[in-house]
């Protein structure tokens, strides 16, 4: 399956980096590391995620992190929509 970014995801795994490279730049790219895999294994099995708080998107929760990625199976392809803290307040829509 096709891998798809959109904007807001792409800044917002560059912001996780720079957050967590502030005080350990080997954490943070664990941590981003730890977030492509579980992308990656989305792309082999896109409905493992949960079902998504927003309509319409699932959801896969990236082991050993608070991260969770919220995606879209559209047309073929998994579109990354957001990767947020498991604190952050959920938006209404993407």
């Amino acid at each position: 399956m096709k891998l798809r970014w959109t904007l807001p995801a792409v800044e917002q795994l560059r912001e996780i980096f720079d957050y967590i490279a502030d005080d350990d730049p080997r954490a943070a790219l664990r941590t981003v590391e730890r977030i492509r895999l579980s992308i990656r294994q989305t792309c082999r099995m896109p409905y493992a995620g949960r079902r998504g708080r927003v309509a319409g998107t699932r959801e896969a929760i990236v082991p050993g992190t608070s991260y969770i990625v919220a995606y879209r199976v559209l047309e073929g392809a998994i579109h990354v929509l957001a990767i947020l803290h498991g604190a952050q307040k959920w938006p209404e829509s993407f």
